[in-house]
């Protein structure tokens, strides 16, 4: 696919749909289970609301759940039940929270945490992947002060819940078992944390054009060193699975940004636009760094952004939705070519083991297209503005991603 004409998307909002939000909801329907006397009976009609398709059943809803005070206890633990439901249908916690925080308020996405982190509190390993965001949810405490609006929020939010569809699972969910655990991150990934942390920190683009360089140069050749393993001694290794967010403003910009880093990186990556994620596929050891450097890169392509915006303001020009678009999208066009390059130059140096690489290579794609049977690739759909490409043009080349450009090679 061609970065300057789209990104991949998943032709659905979900790959494995199980239909309506009503039947959805109902499969393995955790609010039927363990209610007993009067208080689950409240609960029970109660959530026949979730279902109905107007607010004023909710409010009546909410009514019955304001006027006994035994339901908060089966309240919440109806919202577990519902939330391990969702994790065996291939949801994780970012996901939960990335859509609450789209649709609903911060009230509601304060009773989702609650939820989260007292269900996954019951585990004592989770997946690998989970812990990191488990520690980016806000557990700040706050709820609504009346009984009416704790209900109606809470009401809301399962609504919201029971209406997900499936996800195709991109790990392990909790209570599966789970591969050992492993002490600490990789060394390589240290290396890139710190490269690109050093990267977005620094007042001077020049240093931030070769540490950025340096730090996917370092990608390469870790996928090389992979390749060779798998060359040498052949491993049950598959391709697996993570989804990162790709969310408004300019997500098309950054859904095209994070394919370019996914493919020069030997992933694929298809975006789900309607659920704010992009899926990246590929092995193990390469998706943790194609997250890192791909948030890196839109941190500096947003910092780059804003000092663009000021040089247009100080020459009297407004700036623009369109002026921001152009310029992101500019920005994820020209590093999805310099990236690209720099992974090839380092592929170029052992040619002998370009088979291996290949084969590895199909593999991820043949993962993809087993996951995501129906994509297809959607065009840009944003106004063009000639200044905002040109600045995002020239703000990917001052990334410094090739080897010419001063300050790269010699590093260690």
């Amino acid at each position: 696919m061609g970065h300057e004409d789209g990104v991949s998307t998943s032709d659905t909002g979900s790959t494995s749909n199980t239909g309506s939000g009503r039947s959805s909801g109902r499969s393995g329907d955790p609010g039927s289970s363990g209610s007993t006397g009067s208080t689950g009976s409240t609960v029970d009609r109660a959530f026949e609301a979730l279902y109905a398709s107007d607010d004023g059943s909710l409010d009546t809803a909410a009514s019955l759940l304001a006027a006994d005070r035994d339901a908060d206890t089966e309240l919440a633990r109806r919202g577990e039940e519902f939330v391990r439901t969702l994790w065996g249908r291939g949801w994780q916690p970012a996901d939960l929270v990335r859509i609450a925080r789209r649709d609903l308020s911060d009230t509601h996405l304060r009773v989702l945490t609650d939820l989260v982190l007292t269900e996954t509190a019951r585990y004592e390993r989770l997946p690998h992947r989970w812990r990191a965001q488990l520690d980016e949810l806000d557990a700040s405490p706050g709820r609504p002060t009346d009984r009416f609006s704790y209900a109606t929020t809470v009401l809301e939010l399962y609504r919201l819940l029971v209406r997900l569809p499936r996800l195709d699972a991109v790990g392990p969910v909790p209570g599966e078992a789970l591969p050992p655990a492993t002490a600490g991150e990789p060394r390589m990934l240290t290396r890139i944390r710190a490269l690109l942390a050093k990267a977005e920190a620094t007042g001077y683009p020049e240093e931030a054009e070769a540490l950025t360089a340096k730090a996917q140069e370092l990608m390469a050749r870790h996928s090389l060193d992979e390749a060779t393993l798998a060359a040498g001694a052949p491993s049950p290794e598959t391709p697996g699975a993570i989804r990162i967010g790709v969310e408004p403003p300019y997500e098309q910009a950054k859904a095209i940004l994070l394919d370019a880093v996914a493919t020069a990186n030997h992933c694929r990556a298809v975006w789900n636009e309607t659920y704010g994620f992009s899926t990246v596929v590929g092995f193990e050891a390469d998706l943790d760094p194609v997250e890192l450097l791909y948030t890196s890169l839109l941190v500096q392509g947003t910092a780059a952004m804003t000092r663009a915006e000021a040089e247009q303001r100080a020459g009297g020009r407004k700036r623009t939705k369109s002026f921001r678009q152009s310029f992101l999208l500019a920005y994820a066009n020209r590093l999805g070519a310099r990236l690209a390059a720099t992974s090839r130059r380092v592929a170029s140096e052992a040619p002998t083991l370009l088979p291996a690489l290949a084969s590895r290579d199909l593999a991820v794609t043949t993962r993809t297209d087993e996951l995501f049977p129906e994509t297809r690739a959607t065009r840009v759909r944003a106004a063009w503005d000639e200044e905002g490409w040109t600045h995002g043009a020239s703000a990917a080349d001052r990334a410094g991603l090739g080897p010419e450009r001063r300050g790269v090679e010699g590093r260690g």
